[in-house]
């Protein structure tokens, strides 16, 4: 059964505190800052992407992050949002946070502050959490002093961290599955980026150099740029719309009340091509795919935020769906249907998709309608093949790595409450993990 409760203040080892208001992140070389995006996004913190602010010499000594300590939302328009905790793991750098988020530092002669980032995703954690919140003007927020006053469950020490540990070696290898994935991505993004947008192995040849590539492959690129309405483009490639490369939501089928693969839009990515979670539900309305797709979120500020995927979890044949905020392309032949995915991604897509919104301030979208104004540099037939590929194996493994890391999701999510409430002992759940693996 699960421990005594006590008051969560008798854990701390100081005063909890807000962050910082700043009004704007700045370039180069401020200090790293968590804001709620990054609150959301990131339940462990460690070596994010985030924006930077300037920080004072003070603020330095206030405001800074330590390792293990707890990050809450204050607030958000959803009860639910209300009170998240996100656990700073570490960083190469010095890492701030925002007004909006609340740190608390535990004490570590009474308090494992893994064990009680776990505890705090669980369900006798966010009924705890839920008890605290205010129902305010159209949000929900929390404050220090309800925190230190929110009882929680308490063990010893070292049950603590015997639980953190189980439940921490699951997250860090769904971690590690997330880094290599962001390599794999990077190195994929970056090949689109050489030969589709800044023409590389073409800009050498016209220069007398080595487009270091293979001679097959390096034959199959023009020595020569020439003008287009788009600006240079290589020799024998055409500037065209993207519907003419692209189709945009093309038809798929699938009739209302059949179950079938659900993403939202809380778990569409915002960063890699994988969603974390996709669940069953009957079709209602929304916009289909299949495997090959890329979904791009139009809607503000998801599509701000980079809400893209790339549909690798369906069955062969299977169609899935979604939000009708939803833009759905699928490259036409020879492209390969990864280059739906690179093309989103891409700075010149999303800035010229952001400037194709309209409608009310607040919920702003880009009408599908739009996309035939995007302009798409497209080669040969045999430099798209070639480009297929080379990425192909990419995705393939971060697809790979994604589904892995599913399941590891799903197994710390069986365990984490019934390690929290005491049901399941730490030798069995080893054992447990133990089987799994096999």
């Amino acid at each position: 059964m699960a421990g005594e409760t006590r008051p969560f203040g008798e854990l701390f080892a100081e005063p909890t505190r807000n962050g910082l208001t700043r009004p704007k992140a700045v370039r180069g070389d401020g200090v790293k800052m968590v804001n709620m995006g990054e609150l959301f996004a990131h339940p462990r913190l460690c070596n994010a992407q985030m924006d930077r602010v300037p920080l004072s010499q003070s603020e330095s000594e206030r405001f800074l992050l330590k390792e293990g300590d707890l990050l809450f939302a204050r607030q958000s328009l959803v009860l639910e949002g209300a009170g998240k905790c996100s656990i700073f793991l570490m960083d190469d750098e010095a890492v701030t946070f925002e007004s909006h988020v609340t740190r608390v530092r535990l004490d570590p002669r009474k308090a494992n502050p893994s064990f009680y980032f776990y505890y705090l995703q669980s369900h006798h954690g966010r009924a705890a959490i839920r008890s605290i919140v205010e129902q305010g003007a159209g949000a929900s927020g929390i404050r220090g002093s309800d925190l230190e006053t929110l009882e929680v469950d308490w063990r010893p020490l070292s049950e603590q961290r015997a639980i953190a540990h189980i439940l921490g070696t699951l997250d860090d290898k769904i971690e590690l599955n997330r880094r290599m994935n962001e390599t794999l991505e990077a190195l994929a993004r970056a090949l689109f980026k050489s030969w589709f947008v800044d023409f590389d192995p073409v800009r050498a040849k016209a220069e007398g150099l080595d487009p270091g590539l293979p001679k097959p492959l390096a034959d199959l690129f023009p020595a020569r740029l020439v003008d287009s309405e788009l600006g240079e483009i290589p020799e024998g490639w055409e500037a065209t719309s993207l519907p003419k490369t692209i189709e945009v939501n093309p038809a798929r089928t699938l009739r209302a009340g059949v179950e079938a693969p659900y993403l939202d839009m809380a778990n569409m990515p915002t960063r890699g091509h994988s969603p974390d979670e996709v669940v069953q539900r009957p079709f209602g309305s929304g916009m289909r795919f299949m495997n090959g797709d890329t979904l791009v979120a139009r809607i503000t500020p998801c599509l701000e935020n980079g809400k893209t995927a790339f549909v690798d979890f369906l069955k062969p044949g299977e169609v899935g769906w979604g939000s009708t905020e939803y833009i759905v392309l699928h490259p036409r032949p020879p492209l390969p249907e990864e280059f739906a995915y690179c093309l989103a991604r891409s700075a010149e897509f999303r800035d010229f998709a952001i400037q194709s919104m309209t409608g009310s301030s607040g919920r702003q979208r880009v009408p599908a309608e739009s996309l035939s104004h995007f302009r798409v540099v497209t080669a040969p037939k045999p430099v798209s093949e070639w480009f297929g590929r080379s990425i192909r194996p990419l995705f393939a493994r971060a697809g790979a790595a994604a589904r892995d890391s599913r399941t590891l999701a799903a197994l710390r999510d069986t365990l984490l409450p019934r390690l929290i409430s005491g049901e399941l002992r730490v030798a069995d759940a080893e054992k447990f993990i133990g089987r799994a693996a096999q």
